[in-house]
């Protein structure tokens, strides 16, 4: 079952599997830094087992893109849990946020993925996604 997490409870169910991605974040930052960017936009979605266990996360938001001619559905953050991958969460947690995208009149579901995530770039090709562009960044 997918599910917006939206209590703190929600919210730290997620950072076990969050981390497994965001490694630099430290546990207890979690919550007041996902609490902040709830405040601008950002929300939260898990995909937990029969169990109740999160098995995989995505933190997304939505806004308007010139370049992108309309308004977007961004993927911040899209984890599997180690332990669980190839067992289709991944992909039912992308699908989930397609129809999110949809029914918020998106236009587009966009994602950044480090160039060092190959596995992932190999999921994201299968799921039909394509390389349109190159981020660029500077530490300030």
């Amino acid at each position: 079952m997918i599910s917006e997490a939206r209590t703190d409870e929600d919210i730290l169910a997620t950072r076990a599997v969050m981390l497994q991605l965001r490694t630099a974040l430290a546990p207890g930052d979690y919550l007041p830094t996902v609490r902040s960017m709830m405040r601008e936009g950002y929300r939260l979605a898990a995909l937990r087992d029969d169990a109740g266990e999160v098995v995989a996360v995505a933190g997304f938001r939505s806004f308007r893109m010139l370049y992108a001619g309309g308004h977007i559905l961004y993927v911040d953050d899209l984890s599997t849990d180690g332990r669980r991958r190839s067992k289709g969460h991944g992909r039912a947690l992308l699908d989930w946020l397609k129809a999110e995208a949809r029914r918020l009149g998106c236009t587009q579901l966009h994602l950044d993925s480090g160039v060092q995530r190959e596995q992932a770039h190999r999921f994201y090709f299968r799921e039909g996604m394509g390389v349109n562009c190159l981020h660029f960044r500077i530490e300030l």
